[in-house]
């Protein structure tokens, strides 16, 4: 329903930095040039960078209340204490929860644990699912009282639900890696969570709990419990949540899609089959095609059977709830569709793609599970912040924001807080709840915010390209020395090379899905490439200015270098 607005992207080459190293270890030279955009421009850093280490892992005591957390655990353990795991529903949070149970089963203690459902009882902690979870609970056991409740990819900001538990009796130790409430810290044993420290700011939940079981085995060895193979785990939820792929994560995603593979967890060799993934993954892999059906369950309100899939026992067991997964990710993109086909064509209705700064949709019949897949798709299309918003039959709009470069989506929910019933998450993409009659008062504020804290020149859709590149040099052996400095992900990104004066060899063939196959030359060196999406485009006369990125494509057992194009304009 409707169609992308082309407008002029502005191509903005960053900037050579003075510092790259001329040479090093026969690494070609716009390698060390990508390195030093990246900020890896000493000998050491770059070793690191390229060959990251598992013995280089920080002390996981560093993290705050760290100490605390492993003391209370281990006094649940050898004293036989009822303790419950409460996750998130995402791909972060299952990992987490299926991370935690594994660890203190090695330990002897068969935990419990329970998920919300997204629908009903929203993120987090919440009254309505603290009251559910101690039911179940208190029925599976067939007495009440539970001693600990740990929280994994939640509860650093549920101050007043931690409060109620700790009224019950219940002992409660957060695990996370979300901002700390305006108001202060909960009231609890611990809060494990890096934000509340100097340092790994950037890690996910999963990579928490990876810290917490590395503290605690650190304390107690295990004899029979190898903690690199829960790397797979931390690898899946650290590309699913879209953090930082720096430092410490770069290092866990790198070593943990090496064993994607080979890995032992049933759920996740389950999924790599339905995927049709072989061989070495990447971290497109996991983004694109086992992340999302993960996210499927919890999409769908139905979060505890991607844990069952991670928590399988046999392959058989597996398949069968990869197939159901499968099943949910098909329903998603099908429900994906509808909402994305009935807001383009309320944006065809009432929006103005040039003059209106921001875009804030929102009805009664949709799912507040794909909202964000939508939101993130109309951002990209009309290079908008945005939200969309399902409204439930009480008038109550829960929405998923994603954004642009520049524009805060923390700092607008802050800007708008008296329009809105709550809201947070991270710069980039965030959550709120709205009242249906409130929704025009946010949207007005919320563009209001967006005006006054940019420019027209920050609100222009741009890329950024990392350098320019001669066709003459793309080719496997420069492909080898490239995807050294895989995973991309956040902060890490693929880079985006660009060409000058590139020509048609032939006419471009269309695929299916409007994608174009382009047969091109610069000079006497031919390349094809894939566009995606290309066929929605005006493509400008040749000689063109293509920007691209590359990768490893294998097909009937043959390898090349595949261009895959991101943007083409009119040469200079």
């Amino acid at each position: 329903m409707g169609e992308i607005i082309d407008k002029e992207v502005q191509w903005l080459l960053k900037d050579a930095p003075d510092s790259a190293l001329a040479d090093h270890g026969g690494i070609p030279a716009i390698l060390l040039h990508l390195l030093a955009q990246r900020g890896v421009q000493d000998p050491d850093d770059v070793d690191f960078f390229l060959n990251p280490k598992l013995q280089d892992l920080s002390d996981p005591y560093g993290l705050p209340d760290m100490s605390k957390a492993v003391e209370r655990i281990f006094r649940a353990i050898d004293g036989g204490e009822r303790v419950l795991i409460y996750g998130d529903y995402d791909v972060d949070g299952v990992t987490s929860v299926t991370l935690m149970l594994r660890i203190l089963s090695a330990y002897g203690l068969e935990a419990s644990y329970f998920i919300p459902k997204r629908g009903e009882e929203g993120y987090g902690l919440s009254e309505l699912a603290i009251e559910r979870m101690l039911d179940i609970e208190n029925k599976r056991v067939g007495k009440e009282g539970v001693d600990l409740v740990i929280t994994v990819d939640c509860g650093t900001a549920s101050l007043r639900e931690i409060d109620i538990l700790n009224a019950k009796g219940v002992d409660v130790i957060v695990v996370d890696h979300h901002e700390m409430s305006a108001e202060g810290s909960p009231a609890c044993v611990a809060v494990v969570n890096p934000k509340l420290g100097d340092d790994l700011h950037y890690l996910c939940a999963a990579g928490v709990v990876f810290k917490l079981a590395h503290a605690l085995l650190k304390q107690r060895m295990l004899d029979d419990f190898d903690l690199k193979e829960c790397l797979d785990l931390v690898a899946v939820a650290t590309i699913s949540d879209i953090v930082p792929l720096v430092a410490e994560n770069r290092l866990l995603v790198r070593h943990g899609l090496n064993r994607l593979p080979l890995t032992s967890n049933h759920g996740l060799r389950a999924l790599q089959d339905i995927a049709d993934l072989k061989g070495k993954l990447t971290s497109m892999d996991v983004g694109f095609r086992i992340g999302p059906r993960l996210n499927a369950a919890g999409r769908m309100d139905q979060p505890d059977e991607a844990l069952n899939l991670l928590m399988a026992d046999s392959a058989e067991e597996a398949k069968r709830l990869g197939a159901k997964l499968n099943d949910f990710n098909v329903e998603r993109q099908q429900l994906e569709k509808r909402i994305r086909d009935e807001a383009m064509k309320m944006l065809l209705d009432d929006f103005d793609p040039v003059d209106d700064p921001v875009i804030v949709l929102g009805s009664r019949d949709w799912h507040p599970g794909v909202v964000g897949i939508v939101a993130s798709r109309l951002m990209r299309m009309y290079y908008k912040p945005t939200f969309i918003i399902a409204i439930d039959e009480h008038g109550v709009g829960k929405g998923s924001g994603r954004s642009v470069d520049g524009v805060s989506l923390v700092g607008a929910i802050r800007a708008c807080d008296e329009h809105l019933i709550t809201g947070g998450g991270h710069d980039m993409a965030a959550g709120l709840s709205v009242s249906e009659d409130k929704l025009d008062a946010f949207r007005e504020e919320f563009g209001r915010y967006v005006l006054e804290n940019t420019t027209a020149a920050d609100r222009a859709p741009r890329i950024y390209v990392d350098a320019e590149i001669d066709f003459e040099q793309l080719s496997l052996s420069f492909l080898d020395s490239y995807e050294l400095l895989q995973p991309f992900g956040s902060k890490n990104a693929q880079p985006l090379f660009m060409s000058k004066q590139v020509w048609l060899t032939e006419a471009p063939r269309r695929l299916k899905h409007q994608h174009l196959k382009l047969f091109m030359r610069q000079g006497v060196v031919e390349h094809d490439a894939i566009y995606f999406g290309g066929g929605e485009h005006d493509l400008p006369n040749p000689p063109w200015d293509v920007a691209f990125t590359i990768d490893r494509n294998t097909f009937r057992g043959v390898t090349s270098l595949q261009v895959v194009i991101q943007d083409i304009r009119a040469a200079d």
